[in-house]
């Protein structure tokens, strides 16, 4: 099916079955509300911001949803592209606007934070294996580089809140069942008691998955207490745990074993054993005064323990490292920010200041990987990293229709690395660095706001791209942080609540840009600088209520992303070269239906272009089409809910590849989709009245 084929019958269906006038009936409320930003650390009105943002609630994060990964909502949101939902052993991998791309394990260039509680390390790396989408009341994902706040955000910012107890409090079961092994069961529940209020959460999941040596295995809980001193202030506390014994990792595939078995694992995979598994714990404190009308103070703490291993399919590799890894992750930090509402002259004024600190330090050991048994120590390193930030932003009513933001951000980020083995791999790095942004809207009418920024990022490389690919120990030398200069103009709005839109084209100058690449023999990825690149494309959004209770929303990305100036370390010259995996072409299309007697059903469709896996652009992917259903019946009867749902993936049957390694060594880029499957489940609610 051609990309053109689907653009054009989804707006013939939009056409053909929205009713007239339901974008421009003022009478109407409509179903589409206006949205509050809280992720730009200024709560603002969605439309009035100079930024591209977009939000999910909990309806779509959660109703019918098997809750295996952020992507199946988020893929809503223009900008946004998700691979390896199903290899639980490599994190679900996103780009914004091309940041994260090169990210084979964990997330780079994007910030993300859960209840104001930092899910990126200090060195810019970040997971979401301890996000509970079960308790997730709303998601906000800021796009382009929004480093003048969040310090390194190339890509931008992902703002995860968890639902608060009701007043009325209630007990939940929920239970799921569906294809290649999946069982799942959660138990929640929350309410309000005098000034507390809490909500906790507590979730087991197995899945032995698509492909050989996919099982995996999670347990998690997450809850969240809230104490109201009074109206003016509140004491949030944040406890979660992670327990993750079997994360097994089937590998990448060659064309000809693709053709041969999609279900296989690598050969190396499983005779090397290859998986991890993770054991974490995280306490996080945030306190929120507000004084008058006018001020306002939040402070925030938190601590994080993860205790990790994994198992690479080599034994040891050319540069001498182990295939085992032992990890003991020790992770806190703290930092607030004081907001002032007030005037310039006759206009309104709001100001916000704050700092973050954050230290990690890692103890690292590596292991010659017997084929799965624990061999000779290899390695055995310290590694420090610390980063401070110093952040301002302004915003000023220039005028009734027009506002300017200004922001700025100093940050430094010191890395040290301490080596055990007395082979001479210990050393130090740091990296400084401000980022100024300047943003300006207009809201030419109620309905339509235009609006432009400018601002610049700073990326520094994470801890494991620093691996030394000439050596077992020490830092690469010779890597360097990415740093980017965006330019981006847009409009959106909200048309009598039945109508939302959002149109951005941006061009962003990258310098420096961090890429993957794998040394013959070595058997995992290393990183270069590309010297220089550039991000240009375009993201459209549009959301209507098409009749009571049917809401259809369309989105659209176009990537033009190209190596400018790149030599790589093999001497090598990419310049020109399109930068590998990101699609030039990305569609998506979501139908949700509410029906006042209980049902619900909601169908999605997903659009993927072909694009590149290394950087010669000598390989090329093929485009697909991934198309979802859920439905479900909501049934309430006095205290108790009772609300049976299932869902199919891949309705038509699609052959494409969940995940691609970029640059990977003898053409070992695929990883499988799974085919046509389906679930099923029932959620129990108790309310106590």
């Amino acid at each position: 099916m051609s990309f053109r084929k689907i653009v054009l019958g989804g707006a013939l269906f939009c056409l053909g079955v929205l009713p007239s006038g339901a974008c421009g009936d003022e009478s109407g409320t409509g179903v589409l509300e206006e949205i509050v930003v809280r992720a730009t650390r200024i709560e603002t009105n969605q439309v009035s911001l100079p930024f591209a943002v977009g939000s999910v609630g909990r309806d779509h994060l959660q109703r019918a949803r098997q809750q295996l990964g952020l992507d199946e909502s988020l893929t809503a949101i223009p900008g946004l592209f998700f691979q390896n939902r199903y290899n639980f052993a490599q994190d679900l991998r996103i780009a914004i606007r091309g940041f994260g791309v090169r990210a084979n394990v964990g997330i780079r260039g994007i910030r993300i934070f859960a209840d104001d509680i930092p899910q990126t390390l200090p060195d810019g790396q970040g997971s979401v294996d301890a996000i509970d989408l079960g308790s997730v009341e709303q998601i906000q994902v800021i796009r382009g580089p929004f480093s003048a706040v969040y310090g390194s955000a190339s890509g931008g910012v992902i703002d995860i809140r968890t639902e608060d107890g009701p007043e009325t409090p209630f007990l939940s079961g929920r239970m799921n069942f569906g294809s290649y092994g999946y069982q799942q069961a959660q138990f929640k529940a929350g309410g309000q008691s005098g000034q507390l209020n809490w909500l906790a959460n507590l979730s087991a999941m197995e899945l032995d998955g698509y492909r050989d040596h996919a099982e995996f295995e999670n347990r998690l809980f997450n809850s969240k207490f809230r104490y109201d001193f009074d109206d003016s202030s509140a004491l949030t506390v944040v406890l979660n745990a992670v327990d993750q014994p079997v994360a097994n990792d089937p590998g990448a595939l060659n064309a000809r074993e693709v053709a041969e078995d999609r279900r296989q694992a690598a050969p190396r995979n499983l005779l090397y054993d290859a998986g991890e598994a993770l054991d974490q714990q995280s306490l996080g404190l945030s306190y929120r005064k507000q004084v008058g009308d006018s001020q306002g103070l939040m402070l925030r703490s938190y601590y994080v323990q993860r205790d990790f291993s994994n198992r690479l399919p080599f034994d040891v590799n050319s540069n001498g490292q182990g295939g085992s890894v032992d990890l003991d992750r020790k992770f806190a930090g703290l930092g607030g920010n004081y907001e002032w509402l007030g005037s310039i002259g006759s206009r309104e004024n709001r100001l916000v200041v704050g700092f973050d600190y954050d230290a990690l330090r890692d103890h690292r050991k590596r292991f010659a990987n017997n084929q799965g048994v624990l061999g000779d120590l290899t390695t055995d390193q310290d590694e420090d990293v610390t980063s401070t930030g110093l952040y301002i932003q302004d915003v000023l009513q220039l005028t009734d229709a027009a506002s300017l933001t200004l922001g700025g951000r100093w940050d430094e980020v010191e890395y040290e690395v301490t080596d055990r083995t007395g082979l001479g791999g210990s050393g130090e790095r740091t990296f400084s660095e401000f980022n100024p942004m300047l943003g300006l809207n207009w809201a030419v009418r109620e309905s339509v706001n235009l609006y432009g920024n400018i601002s610049t990022s700073f990326d520094p490389p994470a801890t494991t791209e620093l691996a030394n690919p000439y050596g077992p120990t020490g830092f690469n030398p010779d890597l360097e942080p990415q740093t980017a200069t965006n330019y981006e103009l847009g409009v959106k709005g909200l048309l009598t609540g039945r109508m939302r839109y959002e149109l951005a084209l941006f061009h962003i100058d990258v310098e420096d840009e961090i890429v993957p690449f794998e040394l013959e023999g070595s058997g995992q990825s290393f990183f270069e600088n590309a010297g220089a690149s550039t991000h240009a494309g375009l993201e459209a959004a549009l959301s209507a209520e098409l009749a009571r209770g049917l809401v259809a929303t369309g989105t659209y990305t176009w990537s033009d992303f190209t190596f400018d100036r790149f030599t790589a370390v093999d001497g090598t010259d990419y310049a020109g070269n399109r930068i590998p995996g990101v699609p030039e072409h990305l569609f998506n299309f979501d139908l949700a239906w509410d029906h006042s007697s209980g049902f619900y059903a909601g169908w999605d469709l997903l659009y993927v272009g072909s694009f590149y896996a290394n950087n010669a652009n000598t390989v090329t992917t093929d485009s697909y089409v991934v198309s979802n259903l859920r439905a479900g019946f909501r049934w309430q009867s006095g205290s108790w809910t009772c609300e049976p749902f299932a869902g199919v993936n891949n309705l038509f049957d699609e052959e494409y590849n969940a995940n691609i390694r970029l640059n990977a060594s003898f053409g070992r880029y695929y990883e499988p989709a799974p085919e046509r499957n389906g679930y099923a489940g029932i959620l129990l609610r108790y309310g106590f009245f």
